[in-house]
């Protein structure tokens, strides 16, 4: 789905969901040492996602992390753990 909205825009994918988190109101900072990367991404502002992009987009959160739960204790009490120092 996304390569298919960036390319209704003719912009990258990394364009599209920077547009995506700052229509949305979201302060993004982006972070790249590749001249053509930063350029890239201060080209978002010559466009807007249409509201039936932006709801399309708004599906892929699944509210799920693809690296650990936050709300299982089990996790947060190991995460708390450490970073204590000893």
């Amino acid at each position: 789905m996304l390569h298919s909205i960036a390319g209704k825009y003719q912009k990258t994918v990394a364009q599209v969901i920077l547009r995506w988190l700052t229509q949305r109101g979201v302060v993004v900072i982006p972070k790249s040492v590749r001249k053509e990367r930063i350029v890239e991404n201060f080209t978002i502002f010559d466009f807007d996602l249409s509201p039936e992009d932006m709801a399309a987009m708004r599906t892929l959160d699944t509210k799920t992390s693809s690296f650990f739960d936050h709300r299982d204790p089990n996790i947060v009490r190991r995460l708390s753990e450490a970073t204590r120092p000893t």
